[in-house]
């Protein structure tokens, strides 16, 4: 599985942070404790990289979810 952010350009380095470690579903207090933040410091940069828009893709290759044989290769 690969975590793809559409969109990364618009965020500063530690708007980049924050969101990659928010949804990779860490709370604020984790996020906070290891970029060595206050929590309310994560939630404006989470806020703030939200309103900028950006995207998070998922990308599972078939394989993973047993869409294709072992004898089958992906086109």
């Amino acid at each position: 599985m690969q975590i793809e952010i559409r969109g990364v350009e618009k965020l500063s380095f530690r708007e980049r942070q924050v969101v990659t470690l928010k949804e990779m579903g860490y709370a604020n207090e984790r996020v906070a404790r290891q970029l060595g933040l206050s929590t309310s410091t994560v939630a404006t940069l989470y806020s703030r990289a939200r309103a900028k828009g950006y995207e998070v893709v998922i990308v599972i290759p078939g394989h993973n979810l047993g869409l294709f044989g072992p004898d089958e290769e992906e086109e």
